[in-house]
């Protein structure tokens, strides 16, 4: 760690371990915001975008003759076939294609290939859709009476599939958060940031050159205080794991890849830090500059960025 005053004038901290152990000592238990639930935009978007098929496909529910009663509903409204699959829970990406693996007790893989998105419709083309919403459920769910309104039913399903997904909005949460007090600093100071930068976007945005580790790399946050630039990463863990330990060496590597040229500041966080110590505090002692939200809140970034 690299000597600022912040850590003797405002954690009243006299060493590397008082440091640490104030870290340690002030994790947070959570960063759960009421986003972190349910996108419901997202959900009723989606649902709205099938709205009309679903209400069509309404009249199917509790008819006794559902395979007449379907393959007549799509020589008719053969538009309806693309909100078939959302009927399904998967994996939110709106898949209208499928190969079904159908048989393999033969010791022969055999596949059924299915397409949604056709526009015309030929005899073989519904009866396979029939054999689909047969084989998935679909046709005892719709027949049994168990539920009354398919688009009510979507909205549940969409719910569900967004709660997926609430593992990146608690990355993002960590991300809003940090942004915060960096917007808040630059906005008073008058300096200048960038999110989810490339070296690329930090080239044409503040015409630093920034080596690379890898292709791919993104820094959450670039500030520029008009004399050098400040690269930013951010996470958050609330349970522990290996992933803590790959993450703490690859931000030790990433600090000695920029060492140097620019100040690299890593913000972490959560209750998972506590059960994995040992390659947090090597990073620490390694890095000129590792922080929590406890230190953001004190305003750490006042003594850094002058």
């Amino acid at each position: 760690m690299k000597n600022l005053n912040f850590y003797n004038e405002t954690l009243k901290c006299k060493s590397s371990d008082d440091v640490f152990n104030c870290l340690l000592n002030n994790l947070k238990p959570s960063i759960l915001l009421w986003s972190y639930f349910v996108n419901w935009e997202k959900v009723f978007k989606n649902e709205k975008a099938i709205e009309i098929s679903l209400n069509t496909l309404n009249y199917l529910i509790g008819k006794k003759d559902f395979d007449n009663e379907f393959k007549s509903l799509l020589k008719q409204h053969p538009e309806i076939v693309k909100a078939i699959p959302s009927l399904i829970v998967r994996d939110g990406g709106n898949n209208l294609k499928f190969k079904i693996l159908v048989d393999y007790k033969q010791k022969r893989f055999v596949y059924d290939d299915y397409d949604f998105s056709k526009v015309n419709l030929n005899e073989a083309d519904i009866d396979r859709y029939l054999t689909f919403v047969k084989e998935t459920g679909l046709k005892n769910l719709i027949t049994s009476n168990k539920i009354k309104n398919l688009v009510d039913y979507i909205i549940g399903v969409e719910a569900g599939i967004d709660s997926n997904g609430r593992k990146n909005r608690s990355g993002h949460s960590m991300e809003n958060i940090v942004e915060f007090f960096i917007q808040d600093l630059c906005k008073k100071q008058k300096f200048r940031y960038i999110k989810q930068a490339d070296a690329n976007k930090i080239k044409r945005e503040f015409n630093y050159t920034v080596p690379v580790d890898k292709s791919s790399r993104k820094y959450d946050f670039v500030l520029d205080n008009g004399k050098e630039l400040y690269i930013f990463e951010t996470n958050f863990y609330s349970g522990g794991g290996s992933k803590l330990k790959s993450t703490a060496g690859e931000y030790r590597n990433l600090f000695d890849v920029l060492k140097g040229q620019f100040k690299f500041i890593w913000i972490t966080d959560g209750f998972g830090w506590k059960t994995t110590t040992r390659p947090l505090r090597e990073t620490f002692d390694h890095n000129d500059y590792l922080f929590n939200l406890f230190m953001l809140e004190n305003e750490v970034l006042n003594f850094l960025i002058p």
